[in-house]
């Protein structure tokens, strides 16, 4: 049995391959998570073809930089979260900035692009609640919100009690909700 507190073993294997170069180890980080960083990224730059770089610049840090994400301080799948925010924020920022510098009116550009950093860091953060939730709690918020289906369908859908049913997402719905209390992971995310 594991101490409560101590990282997960995959998580420490993981950090531990990855220390001693093990390429293997890269392809199963890749495997387990391109697609969270590609979506966080994609959710912060909203472009395709800008995720896709800030995804393979995520994992060439990850290779160069093994020891930078220590197991006792979270979840690997939370620092890779965290990591790829900081990242892409900093893109859009220095992106956004080169911009301000060619523009007349800088001072509504700078206030436009923290506007865009905020609305994209909550979307990020949601998008990594969402993913990161329950699968029982996942289902009943996409039955509910996607499929538009109202608590007695969704009860009905997930064969359990109508009293599950809206328990599940009213748990879902306040853990989303705190995507706008925190706006955004910290800032370094351990990620150095």
């Amino acid at each position: 049995m594991a101490k409560k507190g101590a990282p997960p073993r995959w998580d420490r294997t993981m950090q531990q391959r990855l220390a001693r170069g093990e390429a293997a180890a890269l392809g199963e980080l890749y495997d387990r998570f391109a697609s969270l960083v590609h979506g966080l990224a994609h959710r912060v730059l909203g472009d395709d073809e800008a995720a896709d770089g800030m995804t393979r610049e995520v994992f060439a840090h990850v290779w160069e930089n093994p020891d930078a994400y220590d197991p006792r301080q979270g979840p690997l799948r939370s620092w890779m979260a965290a990591l790829t925010h900081r990242l892409a924020v900093q893109r859009l920022r220095a992106t956004e900035t080169a911009a301000l510098a060619q523009g007349a009116d800088a001072e509504s550009r700078a206030e436009e692009l923290e506007r865009k950093v905020r609305h994209a860091s909550v979307a990020a953060r949601a998008d990594y609640i969402v993913h990161s939730m329950p699968a029982p709690l996942r289902a009943a918020l996409d039955l509910a919100y996607v499929q538009r289906r109202d608590y007695r369908q969704t009860a009905a859908d997930l064969g359990v009690t109508e009293d599950e049913a809206r328990r599940r997402l009213r748990l879902g719905l306040q853990l989303l909700s705190t995507a706008h209390d925190t706006g955004t992971p910290p800032e370094d995310g351990g990620a150095r």
